[in-house]
């Protein structure tokens, strides 16, 4: 083995005692599903580290993000198609059960955030997400989206601006119904 490999391999392997669990809740917020979903893209993006470990940047964690996303992408495409499948299929049980929950925290106060932020396009609401939950850095949301930091400070300023739209919005549908003046 070169020093280099050894190189690479520890750098793996500090990557992967540092970053698993940001990357597992990564994953978690963005997959709601079971368990073993989460922890099977968990495994591919760090089986996707580990082959590509002589490329690990200095900073490892935005660049796990963005490998993150990549298999989060496949992932909810093969379970869209899966589902699809199960639908035309009929017989599945899952296909037979489709039951919408009310959230346990649904009248907790700030519920409202999420209500708003899923109205946003899938894109801005990673770009929020990655700069708020993850509490990723300009230049580190660039390394994530793949991206150069202007592209990236432009999506994350847009995203901003539209998510204060839609809760100015929401706060002007809420006084109208309420027949107040605007305030919230």
């Amino acid at each position: 083995m070169s020093t280099d490999d050894a190189f690479a391999d520890d750098a793996f392997a500090e990557a992967y005692r540092a970053h698993y669990w940001a990357v597992s809740r990564f994953v978690a917020r963005r997959l709601d599903g079971q368990v073993h979903e989460v922890e099977e893209v968990v495994a591919e993006v760090f089986s996707i580290a580990w082959r590509r470990r002589s490329e690990l940047p200095d900073t490892p964690l935005p660049w796990l993000y963005g490998v993150a996303r990549n298999c989060l992408a496949n992932t909810v495409r093969g379970l869209g198609r899966y589902r699809r499948l199960l639908h035309r299929l009929g017989n599945h049980e899952a296909a037979h059960q489709r039951q919408t929950v009310e959230s346990p925290d649904a009248e907790r106060p700030g519920s409202w955030v999420h209500e708003v932020l899923a109205r946003l396009s899938p894109a801005d609401q990673e770009v929020l997400r990655l700069t708020t939950w993850e509490e990723l850095t300009v230049e580190e949301l660039a390394v994530a989206l793949g991206c150069g930091q202007s592209a990236a400070a432009m999506r994350l300023h847009r995203a901003r601006r539209r998510l204060r739209a839609e809760i100015d919005r929401t706060r002007m549908t809420v006084s109208v119904r309420a027949g107040g003046d605007g305030n919230v």
